[in-house]
């Protein structure tokens, strides 16, 4: 497994345009572009867009994540096993659409 970590829009939206990312987590806090603008974007401009996880701060947040698209969401601070579970699911899922 490799990490990429990108600081700035353009360096994900370069990212993405190179391919080969198979799954996305985006920090919903973030500033000036926060996670969940970016979520949005990158769902109507990247063909095929690869799953989005989206760190929210607080449940009561969830709504946003369904707005911004997220495929999954998970609350700051983040829980382990909670946030290896979403991510795990979505990259199950993923495998599932490409075979």
């Amino acid at each position: 497994m490799e990490f990429l970590e990108c600081a700035t829009l353009p360096a994900v939206l370069e990212a993405l345009d190179r391919g080969g990312v198979d799954v996305c987590v985006l920090d919903g806090e973030t500033a000036p572009a926060g996670g969940m603008g970016v979520c949005r974007q990158i769902k109507d401009e990247i063909f095929r867009c690869p799953p989005v996880l989206l760190l929210i701060g607080r449940p009561q947040d969830a709504w946003l994540a369904t707005w911004s698209r997220a495929d999954a969401a998970v609350t700051l601070p983040v829980e382990p096993v909670e946030f290896a579970d979403a991510l795990a699911a979505l990259l199950r899922s993923r495998d599932c659409v490409n075979a």
